[in-house]
């Protein structure tokens, strides 16, 4: 079932809307860099809110979330579920200070708290890691998904796909920066929304005995039982692939271990996902804005995982198993291994009417594109401001460094795009993605969490715990697989190394600390009162409404 001239009409349409929108609410020509970088300090909860989803949610999570649905079940949603209670922990702990310091990047903080040399060593970091992962990542799986709907699959637009999303994030976010980026991610979000919705409806009604959307739930649930487990044990999940799902999402480590580490790094202390709390016109909006992403962040696996559950479901055999045999041949690549990742391109190739698919590839590109728009905007933040404004002209104007920020996006984009198709088929593209992220997280969270928490820690035991992080995470991952018979190394899922890479950086910290300050509080150390902490009614009523929900949740799904 391909596209037909109405689907491509409302694929243009939304893209006209999404121009026009940027433009418009940034058409003010003289921008000063807080006008740029911070759309002036004057968004909304409600924009703040759905902006920090549609920076979240893109490819990896509408194309690798729902391949990992089809892999291992409902227990991959703990990323999700468990993020909204990562939010209201940031919004809480974290913001008031980041609000106090005033800043416009995340690297400025750790100049006001350590140092500027360790500041430029992590911006570096950031602006590699935003370049050959994040902006890499997300061009190849979007033009993958729009390959598989859009073409034959078989990678012969994939190219033209990658320029197409690029240029199309360039358009408006490199002119009108993050005010253009946020306020266009209101319609983005919306759209992602109601178009994912969509499809998880459609796919419903398929697999549903009668066309209804509550007996296909209920279906999916008797077909397909062991993908409804959130807390998994060893061996209870075969993917298709052969791997046990353990070692992806190990047991309890999702409530209590190193997933903390994963969505403490990226909801507090990445760019990309902070820089628009720091454009809240006030503490109160911004704090608001996370609560409302929180509640966004209930329904995502709706959106992104349940759809990977049905495409198991229509694929699977009369045991109730996904084989070679039983699959569509789409999901089967050239040398012979089952791609899970196919599964949202599969449903809404063949399950999408004409004109609903013109709605639901807009959706898809909507999350795409505005992340790719919100990694841009940051890349060019973290270079312009943390950079170049320090180390090539400390007496730069307003209007060269929004200059500057246009021109290091676009070249973090063409970059992005050279690299995008050499990635190649990555299986499990979500879980690829957060363990090699978890080899550098570990290390930069313990840097953060002692800086904001611990007066005594020094900016010689941060350089230190940020260097040795990164070989003490590659002992965990690399020995094994090179010595596993070695009495050294122990095996462990990802999820406990980033744990125990984390632990053991924080107590390097505070050996170092000691010895070098004699138990004395740092000149640096935040001094945190009670009062920096206190939230509105608004923000509290939500943060315990979140709680019920997601123990509710648990509960009936353990």
């Amino acid at each position: 079932m391909k596209f037909a001239g109405i689907d491509y009409v409302i694929f243009v349409l939304y893209g006209l809307t999404i121009v026009g929108i940027a433009f418009w609410v940034t058409r003010k020509k003289d921008k000063t860099s807080e006008d740029y970088f911070l759309a002036g300090k004057s968004l909304p909860w409600w924009a703040i809110g759905a902006s920090l989803i549609a920076a979240n949610i893109s490819a990896e999570q509408f194309i690798g979330m729902s391949g990992s649905g089809f892999a291992i079940g409902l227990a991959i949603a703990s990323y999700e579920w468990m993020a909204a209670i990562t939010l209201l922990i940031v919004g809480k702990f974290f913001l008031p200070v980041f609000m106090e310091k005033k800043l416009y990047t995340i690297p400025e903080f750790v100049e006001k708290r350590y140092s500027e040399n360790l500041k430029t060593i992590l911006a570096v970091f950031w602006i590699g890691l935003y370049i050959f992962v994040n902006l890499t990542s997300v061009l190849y799986l979007g033009a993958t998904a729009l390959d598989t709907i859009m073409g034959s699959g078989d990678g012969s637009i994939m190219v033209a796909c990658v320029i197409g999303l690029a240029a199309f994030a360039a358009l408006y976010s490199l002119w009108g920066g993050l005010g253009a980026v946020a306020w266009t991610d209101v319609v983005q979000v919306s759209l992602l929304v109601i178009g994912g919705l969509i499809t998880t409806f459609i796919a419903l009604s398929h697999v549903s005995p009668d066309g209804s959307i509550i007996e296909g739930f209920r279906t999916i649930l008797e077909k397909a039982p062991q993908k409804f487990s959130m807390i998994l044990d060893k061996g209870e999940i075969i993917t298709p692939d052969g791997k046990d799902a353990y070692w992806d999402l190990p047991g309890l480590a999702v409530l209590i271990g190193g997933m903390w580490v994963a969505n403490l790094y990226y909801w507090g202390f990445n760019q990309y996902i902070i820089q628009r709390t720091l454009a809240a016109k006030s503490l109160k909006e911004s704090q608001r804005g996370i609560a409302f992403a929180a509640f966004l962040k209930l329904l995502i696996p709706l959106i992104v995982v349940v759809p990977g559950i049905v495409a198991f479901v229509l694929n699977s055999g009369p045991d109730g198993m996904v084989t070679v045999d039983s699959l569509d041949p789409s999901f089967i690549n050239a040398e012979g291994n089952i791609i899970n990742d196919n599964a949202a391109p599969w449903l809404i190739s063949n399950f999408i009417p004409v004109g609903l698919k013109g709605l639901v590839l807009a959706a898809l590109s909507a999350a795409i594109v505005s992340s790719l728009a919100s990694m841009v905007n940051s890349t060019a933040t973290i270079f312009t401001m943390d950079i170049y404004k320090p180390y090539f002209n400390r007496k730069a104007s307003e209007s060269r460094l929004v200059s500057i920020g246009r021109v290091s996006g676009f070249v973090a984009l063409v970059i992005a795009v050279i690299l995008a198709p050499q990635l190649g088929n990555l299986g499990q593209v979500f879980q690829y993605i957060q363990e090699y992220t978890g080899v550098v997280s570990p290390g930069i969270l313990a840097v953060f969490m002692l800086g904001l928490f611990w007066k005594k820690t020094t900016n010689k035991a941060a350089i230190w715990g940020a260097l040795l992080s990164i070989p003490i995470a590659l002992f965990f991952k690399v020995g094994p697989k090179g010595w596993a018979e070695h009495p050294v190394f122990v095996e462990l899922p990802f999820m406990h190394q980033m744990m125990w890479t984390w632990i053991l950086t924080m107590l390097i910290m505070i050996v170092i600390s000691y010895v070098e300050g004699r138990g004395a509080d740092h000149e640096k150390g935040i001094i945190l009162t009670p009062n920096l902490f206190k939230t509105g009614k608004a923000f509290n009523t939500s943060a315990l409404i979140i709680c019920i929900i997601l123990a509710f949740l648990y509960i009936i799904f353990w």
